[in-house]
């Protein structure tokens, strides 16, 4: 039996870490959801960049429905992505959504059949590989500011991180294969 401050070690040592970490990490982080995604689960999939869910996966703020509270990042993510009163129903009521319902409300990317999702999210996950993958960690980094930032604070971040870009070999590389009428050749510096 969980005591109290167990659940809050529990949180503060293992699911913080790991929403901290994927939010920090410089490159895309791609989830694939196959079944239900449940409290901090649901909560996990929420702090990734990509989330490609299984047509039969399903999506529960289950905390409500064992007397707990939201954890893993789910307070912060879930309101930015479907807003306060979406998220408060989800949240104080346990609903359960499913994958087409989650990618309506902006939860998620993409729907996949059953038996594609993990060959559809590994093929995504290449595509991600082949983009100018500085750029993309770049623009990661502006979009996680983006939530704290006011405007003044974005656009000097972003015109910061664009002279940052413009000094990597992929933009030198993207802006030789457009003028070369060519698909680019990035290789992530």
């Amino acid at each position: 039996e969980f005591r109290a401050a167990d659940f809050e070690a529990h949180v503060r040592k293992t699911y913080n870490p790991i929403v901290q970490a994927i939010r920090a990490l410089e490159k895309p982080v791609v989830c694939a959801v196959n079944g239900v995604a449940a409290g901090a689960g649901a909560n996990l999939a929420l702090a990734c960049d990509f989330v490609l869910a299984s047509a039969t996966a399903s999506f529960i703020q289950a905390f409500v429905k064992i007397g707990l509270v939201p954890d893993t990042g789910g307070t912060f993510f879930l309101p930015r992505l479907v807003g306060l009163a979406r998220a408060t129903a989800l949240m104080m009521l346990g609903e359960k959504l499913t994958a087409d319902e989650a990618l309506a409300h902006g939860m998620i990317y993409r729907v996949c059949e059953p038996a594609s999702l993990s060959r559809e999210s590994e093929a995504f996950a290449d595509l991600l590989a082949t983009q100018a993958t500085r750029g993309l960690g770049l623009t990661k980094r502006l979009l996680n500011a983006s939530m704290a930032n006011d405007l003044g604070a974005q656009l000097a971040l972003e015109a910061e991180l664009q002279g940052e870009a413009g000094r990597t070999a992929d933009h030198a590389e993207g802006v030789a294969a457009f003028l070369q009428k060519r698909a680019p050749a990035f290789v992530g510096r």
